[in-house]
């Protein structure tokens, strides 16, 4: 068998779900791996997940690697399943489908790094007095403990480790870490024994006198003999109960919160929990065990306040993820490319404020060959005014059905009034177009389409109706106007008009009817274009504060025997 080099000494972080860590030198090549040692396993594993012929690494021409020897359902190397991979630093290994045990393979110098890790905690300690040996231990202690804490390994392992280190240190009973919950009250973790066995978090009982105590003085208290302490700590029931003689709590704060600089207010520290020791002995402690006991708050007070800040990167990709296939099923839901009818040609645009949007359109034939259009705006924004609109898009696609559309309206406004903790309503216009022109249309509460007929342009009705879902007292009806060849339609929600300039004044209906006059090019496209043009001149340096959704629709009459306009004839290649 080969031997490794004692100048690069790669070794493997072992890390377990339910027992302690382990760091494994790799020395004799083939390095095999699984469960047992029948086998000849140089890192035998005591789990039933493990095959017995598990994995192997050896030396290939391009460094280390790692081989399937048989393992039930194979190996992983950072979330890839391979039969055979080269080895980088910091690759993670699991074993099988199951993540009970992962592996970190690490190549580095070990000389250097112990120079490194020495370097860098005897600057965390300073100068202390005492004897070699005790010196000697101490720092060894602190030195396996932060190689381990700054690990890849997963945050339980690291958090365990760390106890198991402080009670070596302390020569406690058992170690816990506490966190704070939502309300601030401190829950144990994870909690070891002396013996480097877990413990269940949830039958702790630490004592809330001497964690107060230190919680109040925002510092380490470490009581050598809690008889001597003060009388609230020696009469609380939990010191009693459990005998307790001793006890260490280092509390662990994050990054500075808070106001600071000339406002006057000292900025306040976070919380992110403690660690908690105590023991049914008395104990004493040495300068260099409660520098070194420091050291090591002050290490697992930084990889907590990291493990946060990266759960909290990790729920914004999450969220933004998330937002974004909520973005492509709207955007999907959105009529693309839409088609002409033989009556009518249309366009449209939906732009939300933020990634998902409360409006929408939609245009679909009916069974007795009308053509429905339809433009809603869900109070809000966000997802929750998204999630209601697809709601609605769903209900009101039922019309298909030939349902009437003021029997829908009044049923989508008493589901709605129903549920007032949604506490979200909606404005909509619904038209319904035949190939004669006449156009029937239900509102609710919605700014009338402005009609652009021969250059003039007026509303299609004035006065006010109720939206969907605000009182469910409401009524609906029907009314029809009768339109003319080449009249257009603008349908449009609030965004347009409610949309600023830097002066945070509106861009307004008398903005929208000029801007909609006055487009010289005919073509559908060139209305929509000229609208969106006017919007964004006006609002030039302001950002968009709302949804802006825009359909335009013109009525076509006279089409040939294959069901076409003359218009649409005209305009074929």
């Amino acid at each position: 068998m080969q031997e490794v080099s004692t100048q690069i000494q790669p070794h493997l972080e072992v890390a377990f779900s339910d027992r302690p860590s382990q760091i494994v030198a790799i020395g004799e090549l083939p390095f095999l791996i699984g469960r047992g040692t029948e086998s000849g396993n140089h890192l035998p594993i005591d789990d039933k997940r493990i095959s017995r012929k598990c994995a192997a690494i050896s030396r290939g021409p391009t460094g280390f690697r790692i081989e399937d020897r048989g393992q039930l359902n194979g190996i992983f190397v950072n979330g890839e399943q391979t039969p055979g991979k080269t080895l980088a630093d910091g690759d993670r290994i699991r074993l099988g489908a199951d993540d009970g045990c992962q592996l970190v393979f690490r190549l580095r110098p070990a000389v250097q790094t112990q120079e490194h890790a020495e370097t860098k905690l005897r600057s965390l300690l300073g100068s202390w007095g005492g004897d070699s040996a005790t010196e000697l231990k101490g720092l060894k202690l602190l030195l396996e403990a932060t190689q381990l804490l700054h690990s890849q390994l997963p945050l339980e392992a690291v958090l365990s480790t760390m106890l198991d280190h402080a009670i070596a240190i302390t020569h406690a009973d058992r170690g816990m870490l506490l966190e704070p919950d939502a309300s601030g009250v401190l829950l144990v973790r994870v909690a070891r024994g002396k013996n480097g066995d877990s413990l269940p978090p949830e039958k702790m009982n630490p004592s809330r006198s001497v964690l107060g105590r230190a919680m109040e003085l925002e510092t380490a208290v470490v009581n050598e003999d809690l008889n001597l302490a003060d009388l609230n700590v020696q009469t609380a029931q939990s010191v009693m109960l459990q005998l307790l003689r001793s006890a260490v709590v280092i509390p662990l704060y994050g990054s500075l919160h808070g106001p600071g600089g000339s406002s006057g207010e000292v900025p306040r520290r976070q919380l992110l929990g403690a660690v908690y020791l105590d023991s049914k002995r008395t104990a004493t402690f040495s300068v260099l065990d409660r520098q070194i006991l420091d050291a090591l708050g002050s290490q697992a007070a930084s990889i907590l306040d990291n493990a946060r800040l990266m759960e909290r990167e990790r729920e914004r990709q999450r969220f933004e993820q998330e937002l974004s296939i909520a973005r492509e099923i709207q955007q999907a839901l959105v009529p693309q490319g839409m088609r002409d009818y033989p009556h009518l040609a249309m366009t449209g645009i939906h732009r939300p404020c933020h990634e998902v949007g409360g409006d929408y359109f939609d245009v679909f034939p009916m069974p007795d060959g009308r053509t429905a259009v339809l433009i809603a705006d869900v109070a809000g924004k966000g997802l929750g005014a998204a999630l209601l609109t697809t709601m609605l898009q769903g209900a009101l696609s039922g019309m298909t059905l030939g349902v009437d559309p003021v029997t829908v309206f009044s049923h989508l406004n008493q589901f709605l009034c129903g549920r007032a903790s949604v506490g979200r309503y909606a404005t909509m216009f619904f038209g319904l177009l035949d190939a004669d022109g006449v156009l029937e249309f239900v509102r609710a509460g919605h700014p009338s389409p402005l009609l652009l007929r021969r250059g003039e342009v007026s509303e299609l009705y004035t006065g006010g109706s109720f939206p969907i879902g605000l009182i469910d007292q409401a009524t609906f009806a029907s009314a029809s106007i009768q339109l003319e060849p080449e009249d257009t339609l603008l349908l449009y929600s609030d965004g347009v008009t409610e949309a600023e300039d830097v002066g945070m004044d509106l861009f307004g209906d008398a903005r929208l009817k000029e801007a909609l006059g006055q487009c010289q090019d005919p073509s559908l496209g060139a209305v929509q274009a000229q609208i969106l043009g006017a919007v964004e001149k006006f609002t030039e340096g302001a950002s968009q504060s709302d949804d802006i959704t825009i359909l335009v629709v013109r009525y076509r009459r006279g089409v040939n025997g294959n069901g076409m306009s003359a218009e649409a004839v005209a305009a074929r290649p």
